[in-house]
């Protein structure tokens, strides 16, 4: 009997039933039948996909050999759990999928079997998950997981080749194109034209590919907004829509309703019971982020389940809960510190937080939420993690690593022979210098700088400044500006089609160019790149490019000859195309010089 790897209970074509992963085999079984009605060898597996960070439903997707659009299965368990499930299957899947890759190409399909299944007659509803404590949830169970799966598509890999390596994976490759329409263009006129092959076609983009990994490896932060829940207009009417992840942030901001959840659920209220009855409490009143919840305090109706939960405002000149450590001087909003604190040692009357009381519990609670944002972002308590030797914290929150200047190598120190005798030279010689210049007679200096600014406000107002100079290059702007905007107003008379072949040219040539001078000088070294190719794979890359560069001349005059056809300046198309041709002159000329002298 094979060994299980790891079980999850999941859905099925919207049927609860259990998901394992054997040393053999990936199989779900429906609730309530021994055999499974979906088997997958490993062999079988052939892609990988998943959810969105953050969707209401935790869902994975294996794709096959045989069958692209595979199957997809929906973790049912809540959603910390879920999360966790589908992460260890990925990891499992991942691995299995990239021994496949790396195995022969050709592998003997496995046998899928699904059964037919009915349609159930009420789809499954995601629960919030129940909190077992009423301290508050651990935030590592809402993250979004730091791991992800790699892109397992088919794509031009040869066999070995890392899951992980972005620069040769095919997803990205697709996603780059698909952001960028020109480069999608050009794949499609030289790759899929046969002109060049993949890799040339991506060789020296690599930036492009690392900078996409990057982008989808960024983990989204936690969002600075209070939760804060709004009605909304549904289908003519206005309600507070629940979701699972504002279900976790509310437990998270407001561990008490955390607590309520626990006390009373499923026990005394049903769920949407509970959350009815909450919105329409005062404990959710009196969680509002604003000052004008306090004025629909009267008009709230008592609840005796939720008002057993209710707290006392704090709203005393002592927080009713003292922090371990203080809110950080540049998010706290209580903060009375000012720049003249060396004018006396008494507080600046004029800056006291809370004058008005019933905006303490407002800025303790903000003051709560910010301090808990950077934690959750920077990690550890934040006083700890900017405290420095001499105790000023506050200027070690503004020295920032990112605004630090890149540390710049002094150099190689050069070891000379007896240097001390070569400076005093050059200071004997400067000293020198200096006693044979003129000497200077201060007096007399400063008294022919008197007689020169005598008068000045006489000839200050005598002053006429010629107007010419200032009127000419006022002109001048304004036709320049209004011959641009003409030009730009105008349409150019080169027919659409023809300045589409125009245009494909242009950058096809560009293209060659790049290809050739890539095979020319060496790889950057900075950046990853693909494989490095030999000097005769090079140099028959080069001679290749100047097959296609030496075509380029024969292009632009069938250009020239349609412009005549249709009625357009040929002299506009060669004035447009003559920088290209000088860039292909400039390539061939280097290259007929370069076999012209022959290998050394």
């Amino acid at each position: 009997m094979p060994s299980i790897v790891c079980s999850a209970q999941a859905s099925y074509k919207k049927l609860p039933g259990l998901l394992e992963l054997t040393d053999t085999h990936l199989q779900w079984t429906k609730a309530g039948e021994k055999a499974p009605s979906v088997k997958v060898a490993h062999s079988e597996a052939a892609s990988l996909s998943r959810s969105k960070v953050g969707a209401a439903q935790v869902r994975l997707k294996v794709g096959m050999v045989s069958d692209e659009t595979g199957h997809n299965f929906t973790f049912t368990s809540p959603q910390a759990v879920a999360l966790a499930e589908r992460e260890k299957f990925e990891a499992e899947l991942t691995n299995i999928i990239a021994r496949n890759r790396a195995a022969a190409p050709q592998q003997p399909p496995g046998s899928t079997v699904a059964a037919a299944t009915p349609a159930p007659s009420t789809p499954v509803t995601p629960r919030p998950p129940h909190i077992g404590t009423p301290a508050r949830p651990t935030p590592q169970l809402s993250r979004a997981p730091t791991s992800r799966a790699a892109s397992v598509a088919s794509d031009s890999r040869g066999p070995g080749t890392p899951v992980n390596d972005p620069v040769h994976d095919f997803r990205l490759r697709k996603k780059v194109l698909l952001s960028n329409p020109e480069l999608a263009q050009l794949h499609r006129e030289l790759v899929m034209g046969g002109h060049i092959s993949e890799n040339e076609f991506w060789e020296g983009r690599e930036h492009l590919l690392l900078a996409q990994a990057a982008a989808e490896s960024q983990k989204r932060g936690k969002p600075g907004q209070l939760v804060d829940p709004r009605p909304q207009s549904v289908d003519g009417e206005v309600k507070i829509v629940i979701t699972p992840q504002l279900v976790h942030d509310i437990f998270e901001e407001f561990p008490i309703v955390a607590k309520a959840y626990n006390d009373n659920v499923p026990s005394k209220l049903s769920e949407a019971e509970f959350w009815s009855r909450y919105f329409q409490s005062k404990l959710f009143n009196s969680h509002r982020a604003s000052i004008r919840s306090s004025a629909a305090q009267h008009v709230v109706k008592d609840d005796p389940i939720f008002d057993n939960y209710l707290e006392k405002e704090d709203d005393d000149l002592e927080p009713r809960r003292l922090r371990e450590e203080r809110v950080d001087t540049f998010i706290d909003l209580g903060a009375t510190s000012v720049d003249h604190e060396e004018t006396g040692n008494e507080k600046d009357i004029t800056m006291q937080a809370g004058k008005q009381r019933a905006v303490l519990p407002l800025i303790r609670k903000f003051n709560e939420h910010s301090t808990r944002l950077l934690d959750t972002a920077l990690g550890g308590p934040a006083a700890k993690r900017r405290r420095t030797d001499n105790g000023d914290e506050r200027l070690a929150q503004l020295d920032l690593e990112d605004l630090h200047d890149n540390q710049t190598s002094a150099g190689i120190l050069l070891d000379m022979q007896d240097r001390q005798r070569y400076f005093d030279g050059r200071a004997a010689s400067t000293d020198d210098g200096r006693n044979a210049g003129p000497k200077v007679d201060f007096r007399e200096a400063i008294r022919q700088a008197r007689t020169s600014t005598q008068g000045w406000s006489t000839n200050l107002s005598q002053l006429k400044i010629d107007k010419k100079a200032g009127d000419g290059a006022l002109v001048g702007m304004t036709q320049n500006v209004a011959t641009r905007l003409d030009v730009k107003s105008r349409k150019h008379d080169i027919p659409e089609g023809l300045f589409r072949q125009m245009t494909t040219c242009q950058t096809a040539a560009n293209e060659f160019l790049r290809q050739f001078w890539l095979a020319i000088y060496p790889p950057p070294t900075e950046s990853q790149t693909l494989a490095a190719a030999t000097p005769a794979q090079k140099a028959a890359k080069a001679a290749k490019m100047v097959g296609y560069l030496g075509k380029t001349h024969e292009k632009v005059e069938a250009l020239v000859r349609a412009a005549h056809q249709e009625g357009a300046d040929p002299a506009r198309v060669k004035v447009a195309m003559k920088p290209v041709l000088d860039a292909v002159d400039k390539a061939l000329e280097y290259w007929r010089t370069k076999n012209a002298k022959g290998p050394r």
